[in-house]
């Protein structure tokens, strides 16, 4: 690789940390604004919908305008949205009249510039010269795991030493990392994904190609295989284990975070030796065992296990997706990451949705949800079966 776009690489993968940054820092807190603020319950969980409601707009609107913008003024916006989305969760309740609104407003800043880092991070570190994409790529993804561990692991650590009372310096701290990449990003080198001269394709061709529609169905699987099991976590490990809720975060969330994170980093050393397409079946069969061991393992403990096991077998999905879309259309450009983006979000929502709502239909077994969220792994194999017909076509 060219050294001058290792800094390029570097500054990606401190983009893909700070979207975990925004992402997870936010909800550790929601206990506390509750008390602090006087805020429903109900309120405080809107502010997770609006969150990556708006990054799915974001991702839908980015579709058409980055390229007309530039890529660099598009990832120094994203991360100084990100630190100044922090910067105001801390600021902002206390000088608004409705502490909610201040809330509110703060997340809509940083949830812009989250969206934005998602369609971004990818196709920067995919225009990267680069010996194997598809390693760098799953390098990328993983830092958004490392990020969510070190976010949990960190602040659990300051809030035991200095005293959750002292959250908003913390978040003043956590803001330090976007505002300080956003300076990078001025200065690194950045590549196009087109070769000179080249158009990319338009959206209205993106959404006539057959191949495309089957990228969007593995990217909505993946993102929904990720959060059923992710964000239910937590309260698996708490109703299964009987701890507390500490506890139930760093065996829960973490152990699946760490799991992911130690797959994309796996696959980035020895990826150049495997068939991507090959990797994702393996990967997708892996998820569907994962599944069934979570729901009908009679142990709470090897449940727990399973959820590691999941962790790992999502790992590849989501970049191994992005990889593979970009190899098969070549000329997808902008509007490719930013569609597939809004696919991978949009299954991150409805994964746990189905969850949530078959469970509470089943008495509150979350287990039986878990069960019935089985049918996204399953499609995302039948969806990497169907790939591969079409790229060997």
């Amino acid at each position: 690789m060219n050294p001058n776009y290792q800094h390029t690489m570097y500054a990606c993968f401190t983009g893909s940390a700070s979207q975990a940054i925004i992402n997870n820092f936010a909800p550790l807190l929601f206990l506390t604004f509750q008390s602090t603020y006087d805020i429903p319950l109900s309120q405080i969980t809107f502010l997770v919908t609006f969150n990556f409601g708006l990054q799915l707009l974001i991702d839908l609107i980015s579709a058409g305008i980055v390229d007309k913008i530039g890529y660099r003024i598009s990832i120094v916006a994203a991360h100084v949205l990100a630190s100044l989305g922090l910067i105001c969760l801390a600021v902002l309740p206390e000088i608004f009249p409705d502490p909610f609104t201040g809330l509110l407003t703060a997340v809509m800043i940083y949830a812009i510039g989250g969206g934005l880092l998602e369609v971004l991070v990818s196709p920067i570190v995919e225009a990267c010269p680069s010996k194997n994409k598809k390693a760098a790529m799953s390098l990328l993804h993983s830092f958004y795991c490392w990020g969510h561990v070190g976010v949990v692991l960190l602040s659990t650590l300051f809030f035991t030493l200095a005293g959750i009372e002292n959250w908003r310096i913390l978040a003043f701290i956590w803001a330090i990392i976007p505002a300080v990449n956003a300076v990078a990003f001025t200065r690194v080198p950045l590549a196009s994904l087109m070769e000179e001269g080249e158009r990319g394709l338009s959206i209205r061709e993106l959404l006539t190609n057959r191949i495309f529609w089957v990228m969007v169905i593995l990217m909505l699987c993946a993102g929904a295989c990720e959060q059923s099991v992710s964000q239910w976590a937590s309260t698996f490990a708490e109703t299964g284990l009987h701890v507390s809720k500490t506890v139930g975060d760093l065996m829960g969330p973490m152990l699946f975070a760490i799991c992911m994170g130690l797959s994309r980093v796996l696959y980035s050393r020895k990826g150049e030796q495997l068939n991507l397409p090959k990797s994702l079946l393996a990967s997708s069969l892996l998820c569907v065992a994962s599944y069934l061991v979570i729901s009908l393992s009679p142990i709470p403990a090897l449940g727990l296990l399973g959820c590691g096991i999941c962790g790992f077998s999502v790992g590849l999905l989501w970049p191994g997706t992005f990889s593979l879309a970009a190899a098969a259309l070549r000329r997808g450009g902008t509007a490719l990451f930013a569609l597939l983006a809004l696919a991978g979000d949009l299954g991150c929502s409805v994964g746990p949705t189905v969850v949530g709502r078959v469970s509470g239909l089943a008495g509150g077994t979350l287990q039986i949800g878990i069960l019935a969220a089985i049918i996204f792994p399953l499609v995302l194999t039948g969806g990497v079966l169907l790939s591969r017909k079409y790229l060997r076509a």
